[in-house]
């Protein structure tokens, strides 16, 4: 099988010849990675640990006020989210203000400057696709995290009690970000939906005790949003995908409810995130991506640990298909070992043929 044919497979709920595997990480950790392995490029260490998928991006062409990489207010930053939310520190970083703190009123939200989707190029999606010549599951759409740019916006404490006591403007306020979210990857999807394989979106709703917020408000203001982005994706015959970090477990039936077909990256040690609840409870449902975790193993385990673990959650997850090798984390830190993420790759290669 090619690795796209593999994919593609999982999500159709069939048996693929082995387990798929997937590598998200930062640029510095890729760094630390090919200087390990002697290799010059990230394709080559996509293709070192057998990485099964490939991604591609809109690029920002709009003002500079609101670029992604420049033109920043404060000299400390470090990026600026579409909404123009400067974020500073280490890895993605914290944001430095939150510009609609104290927004009451509706009109609080709409006066904000938002940005115009058109400013994303989607013109060289298609090739970049294409240069993959269909060997590779390609993810595409934008990471739509409207969550966190709530957040950003508002801060968490205005936004948490929003939530209660304005839901109106908490209303205007996800609409006007998940509508910036649906043109970008609609125009994307315009573009080059065939050859796109999954719509690949990203909001953390857990923290390690639990979710972020009850299941009730949850299905209230959040579900309805992901059901639009997931319908989307649909819509171009992708496959969708969803980021979520933490202990989300209780939220797990509304996010499959919306059309989410698979999670990524499921913290097995987070609250109810163990693989053998999860396969209990929702496996055939949902495919799952991850849970080999990024917290303790990788980091502070030594490879024969990794490989030990890694070949116990493969014993879980594996049987009955709809499942995915990766670490517990989209965006490994170089405080990540190289030499244990290395041998989690070995060991589902060695272990993980159906």
């Amino acid at each position: 099988m090619t690795s796209r044919e593999r994919v593609l497979a999982v999500f159709a709920g069939e048996f693929p010849d082995r387990v798929p595997v997937w590598l998200g990480a930062s640029p510095e950790w890729k760094a630390l990675a090919k200087a390990r392995a002697g290799l010059r490029t990230d394709e080559e260490l996509a293709i070192h640990v057998g990485d099964d998928f490939r991604r591609v991006f809109a690029r920002y062409a709009g003002p500079p006020e609101f670029s992604p990489d420049r033109a920043f207010v404060h000299p400390e930053a470090i990026a600026r989210t579409p909404f123009g939310v400067e974020r500073t520190g280490y890895g993605y970083g914290q944001p430095m203000g939150h510009p609609l703190a104290g927004a009451r009123a509706i009109a609080d939200i709409e006066r904000y400057p938002w940005p115009d989707p058109a400013w994303m190029d989607v013109s060289r999606i298609r090739e970049d696709a294409r240069a993959w010549r269909g060997r590779y599951a390609v993810l595409g759409g934008d990471w739509s995290p409207f969550f966190h740019d709530a957040i950003d916006l508002m801060g968490m404490e205005d936004f948490c009690v929003a939530l209660v006591e304005n839901p109106a403007l908490v209303d205007v306020l996800l609409r006007r970000l998940v509508d910036y979210y649906f043109q970008v990857s609609l125009s994307i999807f315009e573009a080059a939906a065939d050859v796109i394989d999954v719509f690949f979106i990203g909001n953390d709703f857990g923290t390690q005790t639990g979710p972020v917020v009850s299941e009730a408000l949850f299905r209230r203001f959040f579900q309805p949003h992901l059901a639009r982005l997931a319908a989307l994706g649909h819509d171009f015959g992708l496959q969708v995908q969803l980021h979520c970090c933490g202990g989300f477990f209780p939220l797990i039936p509304a996010l499959i409810e919306a059309g989410i077909d698979a999670l990524q990256a499921l913290q097995p040690d987070a609250r109810d995130m163990a693989p053998a609840k999860l396969k209990a409870a929702f496996g055939g449902r949902i495919v799952f991506n991850g849970s080999i975790d990024t917290h303790h193993w990788l980091i502070a385990g030594t490879p024969d640990l990794v490989r030990a673990r890694t070949r116990e959650t493969l014993a879980v997850m594996m049987p009955g298909g709809g499942y995915i090798a990766s670490p517990s984390h989209d965006y490994l830190l170089p405080e990540t070992s190289v030499e244990n993420v290395f041998a989690l790759y070995e060991t589902v290669r060695d272990l993980g043929s159906y």
